[in-house]
């Protein structure tokens, strides 16, 4: 009786001994396989292979510039220095491309850089998609830009130097020039917006009649500097977050 016993004992053990090993070995491959995901599936990578963008390219970012962990960084974007890119933002540069942000802008919680296709399925570009700057083409978010919280920037587009774009605000098939400001949940779209104007908060505009007839920014305007006090925080806050991730 007391040999059954034994016997009865070792089997229960080796049952353990190979679900124990088996379990382990599941939690192993699983790891595993989120780690090859980690380093695949990273929130800076490459465009995937298209029939408009044979070729892969893999974003430029200035190392001053900060990426938060939970943005997104895919294909063809040239990011400039001091650049501060926050949780949520997405840039793609896989359909509209290149994307190109200036130095010292910032690109907060939710914003969305993007373009419609700017080469065609024959490698031809497709010229109504693209803004020209200085010889080069591009979707364009100059230097000393706000892109505020949830805005979107989509091409083809361009925003000038020193411009404020408001919280929940669209810029599409537009160009928007220099120290201009659209203020909260405004639009535009199709038009060009000279330098120094505002679209009051709310406004859509459409129409290149209503773009020129845009108020001018004067002394007394409530944004006037605006800009320039959000840009010093966010420059700063990328060499702070840029410190603290060389420190860790």
């Amino acid at each position: 009786m007391a040999f059954h016993k034994q016997i009865f004992t070792i089997l229960i053990l080796a049952i353990l001994v190979v679900t124990v090993t088996s379990t382990s070995a599941q939690h192993y491959n699983e790891a595993k396989d989120k780690q090859i995901i980690s380093v695949k599936f990273s929130n800076i990578m490459n465009n995937p292979i298209t029939p408009w963008n044979p070729k892969p390219i893999y974003p430029i970012i200035d190392p001053t510039a900060y990426i938060h962990p939970q943005a997104s960084v895919i294909g063809d974007v040239i990011i400039g220095a001091n650049v501060m890119v926050y949780p949520m933002a997405s840039i793609r540069g896989d359909e509209g491309m290149p994307v190109y942000i200036g130095n010292d802008s910032n690109v907060q919680d939710g914003v969305v850089i993007h373009g419609l296709e700017t080469t065609d399925e024959q490698g031809k570009p497709v010229e109504k998609h693209l803004v020209d700057v200085n010889g080069k083409k591009y979707v364009y978010v100059g230097e000393n830009v706000t892109l505020a919280h949830q805005s979107m920037v989509h091409g083809p587009a361009y925003v000038g130097n020193d411009t404020f774009i408001g919280f929940q605000t669209l810029v599409f098939k537009a160009e928007v020039g220099n120290k201009c400001v659209l203020e909260p949940k405004s639009a535009a779209i199709g038009v060009t917006i000279s330098d120094n104007k505002y679209i009051p908060a709310g406004m859509i505009v459409t129409s290149q009649k209503d773009a020129d007839k845009l108020p001018i920014i004067t002394e007394d305007f409530a944004y006037k500097n605006r800009n320039e006090a959000v840009v010093h925080v966010n420059t700063n806050l990328a060499k702070g977050y840029n410190r603290a991730t060389e420190s860790a």
